[in-house]
């Protein structure tokens, strides 16, 4: 898991030497019917990897390169990186589809005064599958080809982490309730239009938390998100904030959320209050308009929806928005999330006001929390989400969890608490509280 680093200071590390070795082989999609059952019991939590939804993505595990950055260039110290191990791999790649070949997954820190280091992590084993196409990319800083002949058994079920403690870090509810209140009065008094303020909460097991539990059961909780892991960092994001395939990036906004009761003719009418809502559509609004401002910078069209959706999880609801354009440059699929990041939707508007007054009401270092996390190829395509509904490894029987809610005008301090606690509850259900 990555370490602290002094705030504002960039510290690129690791490039590997000598170059990587890689060779992707096709596989028969029956060998993947479930991606997560393929992980090996890892040593350390950090050494796994997932990007896996509805049974398509990846899984990896062991590491052949690591990179860290902190600062205002991380991002643009781990893309160069990148394109210079890319440059000097070897590789032979037997099916050339987009996340084959050279691979590496990526948790970025939120803000670029973070102690918590932002990360790519280069597996040493990569499964693949979308669709009818399923894959095994091995990699190795040999001088010989791999054989990519690593098996692939299902593995035994992994333990369960006992019982689970939770306590308020940070700021407890009632005060991150003022906090609330606290950003309202500022909005209301014309300094800003809306501010993303989280809380975090210290889950503690007496068992070991086995990643790969966690894995599988926020899979099969949530399985219409982006279920993750990258160097200890662990959630399920119904987030996608840039996906590049071929010249093609999609972005899909959430902003605006109300929770779910699990009585499918309450929650309809609920989400038509939600779609009416002139305090969730304003927040919506605006994250929309700062992902499409973000992405027109770099495309020669883009197609914004006139209005949104509600997207259903099992536990909230979501405004949704699906932005789309043709990119016009050489971008790759990291250098897009870097131009949309921070977003309306965890940060605020405007952000460099909203990103002040987050660092003085949260009174916490979100870390890789609300950051985007996901993976890119040689190529530059790949697809970053935001760390949503998530938590980091403090150590092998604690997660930090955090949960976020968008403030506006019309924000009430107990609704949001209510909200927060409905984002929290992903994890703290993996994890058996």
């Amino acid at each position: 898991m990555s370490s602290p680093s002094p705030a504002d200071a960039p510290t690129p590390r690791g490039v590997p030497h000598p170059a990587l070795v890689v060779r992707t082989i096709a596989l028969p999609t029956a060998r993947v019917a479930d991606l997560l059952s393929l992980l090996p019991e890892p040593e350390d939590a950090g050494d796994v990897v997932s990007w896996v939804r509805k049974g398509e993505g990846f899984v990896g595990w062991g590491r052949v390169a690591t990179f860290t950055a902190s600062g205002p260039e991380r991002f643009e110290q781990a893309q160069e990186w990148w394109r210079q191990v890319t440059a000097e791999a070897i590789v032979r790649d037997d099916v050339d589809e987009p996340g084959t070949g050279p691979i590496a997954f990526g948790s970025m820190a939120y803000s670029r005064r973070s102690g918590t280091e932002s990360v790519l992590v280069v597996p040493e084993v990569v499964v693949g599958r979308r669709g009818d196409l399923a894959w095994v990319t091995t990699i190795t800083t040999d001088a010989t080809v791999p054989a990519a002949d690593e098996p692939l058994d299902r593995q035994p079920a992994p333990q369960g982490p006992g019982a689970v403690e939770f306590a308020d870090l940070d700021l407890a509810a009632d005060r991150w309730a003022e906090a609330v209140d606290e950003a309202v009065s500022r909005i209301n008094a014309g300094d800003l239009d809306k501010v993303v303020l989280a809380r975090s909460v210290r889950a503690t097991a007496t068992r070991r938390i086995d990643p790969r539990w966690v894995l599988a059961r926020l899979a099969y909780d949530y399985d219409t998100t982006w279920v993750f892991a990258v160097d200890g960092l662990v959630g399920a994001t119904p987030e996608m904030l840039v996906r590049l395939e071929r010249g093609l990036v999609t972005s899909r906004v959430l902003a605006g959320t109300i929770r779910r009761t699990g009585d499918d003719s309450h929650d309809l009418a609920l989400a038509g209050s939600l779609a009416r809502s002139s305090k969730d559509l304003e927040e919506h609004e605006y994250a929309v308009r700062s992902v499409a401002d973000a992405l027109a910078a770099h495309t020669s069209s883009i197609n914004v929806p006139d209005s949104p959706f509600v997207l259903h999880l099992n536990n909230v609801m979501h405004l949704a928005t699906d932005v789309a354009g043709v990119v016009d440059d050489d971008s790759t699929s990291l250098a897009l999330a870097a131009s949309l990041h921070p977003s309306a939707a965890v940060c605020g508007t405007p952000t460099l006001l909203a990103d002040d007054v987050i660092g003085e009401l949260e009174q916490m270092d979100r870390g890789r929390y609300a950051g985007p996390v996901g993976w890119m190829d040689a190529s530059g395509d790949g697809e970053w989400g935001i760390a949503l509904r998530c938590g980091a490894y403090e150590s092998a029987r604690s997660l930090r969890l955090y949960a976020g809610c968008g403030i506006v005008a019309g924000s009430v301090a107990a609704d949001e608490v209510a909200e927060s606690v409905a984002k929290l509850l992903p994890m703290r259900t993996a994890l058996g509280g």
